[in-house]
């Protein structure tokens, strides 16, 4: 066969030759014959497993497995096969092509840098998200939203309502289909209807201190005590305030030469690190919520 030849048959090839890359959770009461369930079901879709983490907690008696699976089936079809082969198991299911990006709804106030993270993450593609738009109950970053060409939504809840406000919000989530919504450093406490409805799929980021500074300045609380560890805390809002699923959090250590301004400075770092990073890890299907605490898969 000469050159021009082989080059097209391989490209050929290539062209139709399809495999979709599928990412399926399954969460369930754990029981013999989970994994074999999984395998046979895979096999049955025409699938190959690429990658599988899987874990049981003692305490819940609760099984989790994320598995990224090659399959030459249609999405519907490989949707069918696994559904079916794990039916008695009666399992939480989650079906997602790799290439698809969650629809997330960022909501700020003022302060930016988790949302410039955020934004700056998307545009590298180091994100896998795609930001529907973004949601304040200030002007402050209207700027900014823009100028990265994205819808900015202003909800002013002191003259709205919370009520009247969380209602518009809720018509936005559904309109956008949306799968996530971050709270980057968005200052107005949700109401406990709202926590309920978006259960498991928004995120907040809080910063944490030993011992814990609530409410105005936080920093220069922990400034006047001399605090040792500075953090911050990604977690999963529920009508609880601030107790919610942790997902990921950070620390840096100061002294006594670090000013209320150096310790502000210090915990911005730390609160947009923290952030991105459990925002990837929903974006990428590895977190699991079982009781008060997350499974999360690296």
């Amino acid at each position: 066969m000469d050159e021009a030849l082989l080059n097209f048959t391989l490209t050929a090839s290539r062209l139709y030759s399809w495999h979709m890359d599928l990412i399926v959770t399954l969460q369930c009461q754990d029981q013999p014959g989970i994994v074999h369930a999984m395998t046979t079901s895979v096999l049955a879709c025409n699938g190959n497993i690429i990658e599988n983490q899987q874990f049981t907690d003692t305490t819940t008696n609760t099984f989790v497995m994320r598995t990224r699976i090659e399959t030459e089936d249609s999405l519907d079809s490989a949707k069918a096969a696994i559904t079916s082969g794990l039916g008695h198991l009666k399992p939480t299911l989650t079906f997602r092509p790799v290439e698809v990006r969650k629809r997330t709804l960022i909501m700020a106030t003022t302060e930016s840098h988790c949302l410039r993270d955020l934004l700056y993450l998307q545009e590298l593609n180091e994100m896998p998200i795609d930001i529907v738009g973004v949601v304040s109950n200030r002007e402050t970053l209207r700027e900014l939203v823009e100028a990265h060409g994205l819808p900015f939504i202003y909800l002013p809840i002191d003259s709205l309502g919370k009520s009247v406000a969380e209602g518009e919000l809720l018509q936005l989530i559904e309109k956008e289909q949306v799968e996530l919504v971050v709270l980057a450093r968005y200052m107005q406490i949700l109401s406990q209807g709202l926590c309920e409805k978006l259960e498991g799929r928004i995120i907040n980021i809080h910063h944490s201190f030993l011992p814990g500074f609530k409410g105005a300045k936080p920093y220069h609380q922990a400034h006047e005590r001399g605090v040792k560890i500075i953090g911050a805390t990604a977690h999963f809002v529920t009508p609880h305030l601030d107790e919610g699923p942790i997902i990921t959090q950070d620390v840096a250590h100061v002294t006594h030469s670090a000013s209320p301004e150096d310790l502000i400075a210090i915990g911005r770092d730390i609160e947009r690190r923290v952030l991105s990073q459990a925002v990837k890890l929903f974006a990428e299907d590895r977190i699991f919520i079982v009781g008060a605490r997350t499974v999360i898969f690296q």
